[in-house]
């Protein structure tokens, strides 16, 4: 098959990897509008359920990517300068450009051509020349919006602002850090994604974006802000941008997945808020899923139905429980009342996905030390 691929990030990069490692006749051409060492954010993260399915994909890319890997099984939440402890969560965490640069070197090892600045202004040609186009341009979709009259999105603006740093003070966990300032409620996300750096995402509720002044404020002036806001989690440490800005999470669903040859891919297809760590995640996924569906389809159209026919409810389900919890940390406010412990159970229950049973069973001493405060 001739098959391109419009956006050079992990959802198209992986397909390309799987379909080209499948049959290297195939014909296969990534189109990406930036540098290869061009990416915004810091790292990503994976879950151990996650790397099982890369690893049976592709060993190699597998074994390069978790070599990169800072990992952890705790999740930590901060509230009132206590810091409550939940242990037997499965994560890994990896620098965003790292991963893409992994993916990168195994797409050109196995022959795929990855033409980097090139922007494609006319994608139904592209679609004409292709036995399969793919879509995995990002949450801003090029070709999403060209076929959306079919493809039907539904792009919904999250009220939260929210922006995306980095810092050299490490966290050794999945860290849920809660502060209050001037009236206003801040929460970061913050994790290690190597041995020098962290991830450290930064949100707040309209009204205390607002009150804060951050609509006035210049770069510097936020960063010296929050880093006043966070001090006693930073520890002197700087925040770092990467192109940081405050920005509201874009919640996107497409009624149909597919039109002609022509298919969606990762966040041009679907998003999962980032309190859910899923983003990467269901685009590696989805390229497995999808590169199955040619395993047992030679028609292109009857192996794209079959691919949304088999991974939407998927899909549906994580995007259902990424909502949960995106409108919990919009509520935040409502919850600061709660003492540490409270509030972490809060947390790890907020999206319906876990319940008093697994979470006794990852870490009984947790649940045993709730369950005693809750009869005091």
């Amino acid at each position: 098959m001739k098959i391109n691929i419009i956006g050079g990030g992990p959802a198209g990069l992986y397909f390309a990897i799987l379909m080209k490692k499948a049959d290297p006749a195939h014909e296969i051409t990534v189109y990406e509008r930036n540098g290869p060492d061009d990416t915004f954010g810091w790292g990503v993260v994976f879950s151990g359920k996650t790397l099982a399915h890369l690893r049976a994909a592709d060993e190699i890319s597998h074994e390069r990517i978790t070599a990169a890997f800072a990992a952890w099984d705790n999740v930590d939440v901060v509230h009132r300068d206590q810091k409550i402890t939940v242990r037997g969560n499965s994560f890994s965490g990896i620098g965003r450009l790292q991963l893409l640069k992994i993916l990168q070197e195994r797409s050109a090892e196995l022959g795929v051509q990855l033409k980097f600045k090139t922007e494609i202004s006319d994608v139904e040609r592209l679609a004409s020349e292709s036995d399969l186009l793919l879509g995995a341009d990002g949450v801003n979709s090029t070709v999403r919006e060209k076929y959306k009259n079919h493809f039907q999105p539904t792009l919904e603006a999250r009220p939260n602002q929210y922006i995306w740093y980095g810092t050299n003070q490490l966290f050794h966990g999945l860290t849920l850090t809660f502060r209050e300032h001037l009236g206003g409620v801040f929460a970061a996300h913050s994790y290690k994604f190597n041995q020098a750096t962290s991830t450290f995402i930064i949100e707040c509720d309209q009204q205390t974006w607002i009150d804060s002044g951050f609509a006035i404020m210049s770069e510097a002036e936020t960063r010296d802000l929050l880093e006043e806001v966070f001090a006693n989690d930073l520890k002197g440490q700087p925040l770092l941008s990467n192109n940081s800005k405050w920005i509201n999470f874009l919640n996107v669903k497409n009624a149909h997945w597919s039109h002609g040859n022509v298919i969606l891919l990762g966040d041009a297809l679907h998003t999962a808020h980032f309190s859910i760590g899923s983003g990467t995640k269901l685009a590696l996924e989805d390229a497995i899923a999808l590169k199955q569906c040619f395993d047992y389809r030679t028609d292109v159209r009857a192996a794209l139905a079959e691919f949304e026919r088999f991974r939407k409810p998927v899909i549906e389900e994580y995007q259902a429980a990424a909502l949960e919890s995106c409108v919990w940390f919009e509520n935040a406010r409502q919850f600061m009342h709660l003492n540490p412990l409270e509030l972490a159970y809060a947390i790890m229950t907020r999206s319906g996905r876990v319940d008093d049973e697994s979470l006794r069973r990852r870490d009984p001493l947790f649940m045993a030390a709730y369950e005693a405060s809750r009869r005091m």
